[in-house]
């Protein structure tokens, strides 16, 4: 005998209230996430079109803030007080010539003699590898190692973030094609945001960058909480609760003028250059006239923005520390085992930094 209820009468009735206490079974958890760092429009509560016509997702934006520049009070001594101000008015810092000569060397000879397990994620034409710079890895790189741990370098991501914290660190390198390519066009040419609170990611450019060869681009103060771009975030919350989209808005560059915003500037700089940004600010990765290499020393820190704590680190728990990104791709193998993800970074062995994948 079929015992299924597909097709009986009443069984539509059946389904829609095991839905209906399936979300409210779910409430508590999504209610919670109003105070976490998840930025996508999915569940129930960051997804209600009529809570964001309220302000929801402006409320998340202002006090995430709020407590991001409370923490930054804190790490001011990490920075120059001419650098604060300048981070205050464009959501940058940058410093050249962040090594001396026989160090700058004796590091990028290192980084190029270095081959370890990588993966890459391919968008459009471009490519994106990264070796993350785990304790096996830095074991056989001691200049490496060392300067992972200078205040030069972990001074200015750790002021930006708000956090004093060990962040995600890899050995990043970026194989360009240009924009029209057989694999398509590279989405992180467009201008967006990462989420909607402050964060910080940073990139050590191992070799110059040339105007051309698809150089990191940020809006100026962009990072800003202005009334027009608070009003921005409130169309764009309702336009995504619509559809249950993402967080991570884009902006096409005739929408700058509209919130009062230049135009991007081009991080086409020279070899042993730091640049650390806050990409609550929009920015992108610029276009690329011809294939190109871009490798550098590559990290980000995106904890929960509403934590009040500066030094509450999980690179304190066992075996965290410098792994944070390799514990991210298990979790990710894992949801895509379950069949709950499609695998996005792909393992490819232990490789070099300059090495090209093959085929490309």
């Amino acid at each position: 005998m079929d015992m299924s209820v597909e097709g009986k009468p009443g069984s539509g009735r059946v389904r829609g209230l095991g839905q209906r206490l399936g979300r409210m079974a779910l409430a508590p958890l999504h209610t919670l996430q109003i105070v976490t760092g998840r930025k996508d429009f999915k569940n129930d509560v960051l997804g209600s079109e009529r809570l964001n016509r309220k302000g929801l997702h402006v409320w998340r934006v202002k006090a995430a803030a709020r407590v991001t520049e409370w923490r930054r009070k804190r790490l001011a001594h990490l920075v120059t007080p001419a650098e604060r101000d300048f981070f205050a008015e464009n959501g940058f810092i940058e410093r050249r010539n962040l090594l001396d000569d026989s160090q700058f060397r004796a590091l990028v000879a290192e980084v190029e003699a270095l081959q370890a397990p990588a993966r890459e994620m391919r968008e459009g034409g471009a490519v994106t590898r990264r070796i993350p710079l785990t304790p096996d890895v830095l074991q056989h790189a001691p200049t490496l190692a060392a300067f992972l741990k200078d205040a030069r370098w972990t001074g200015p991501i750790r002021y930006v973030g708000g956090f004093d914290v060990e962040p995600v660190l890899s050995i990043q390198t970026i194989f360009g094609e240009p924009s029209v390519s057989k694999g398509g066009k590279d989405p992180q040419t467009d201008l967006h945001m990462d989420t909607f609170h402050s964060t910080a990611k940073a990139w050590y450019f191992l070799y110059d960058v040339p105007e051309d060869e698809g150089p990191f681009t940020y809006v100026a103060g962009s990072h800003k909480l202005t009334p027009r771009r608070l009003a921005w975030h409130k169309r764009q919350s309702v336009l995504a609760a619509e559809r249950r989209g993402g967080g991570a808005f884009r902006i096409p560059l005739s929408a700058l003028k509209r919130l009062r915003l230049p135009q991007p500037t081009r991080f086409a700089v020279p070899a042993n250059t730091l640049v650390v940004g806050d990409t609550f600010g929009f920015h992108a990765r610029g276009h690329s006239a011809r294939r190109s290499i871009r490798v550098e020393l590559y990290a980000s820190q995106r904890p929960n923005p509403f934590l009040p704590f500066i030094g509450l680190d999980s690179a304190k728990l066992p075996y965290v520390s410098g792994r944070k990104e390799v514990i991210s791709w298990y979790f990710e193998d894992w949801l895509v085992k379950l069949k709950l993800q499609r695998l996005i970074w792909r393992p490819v062995g232990a490789v070099k930094a300059r090495e090209r994948p093959p085929g490309s």
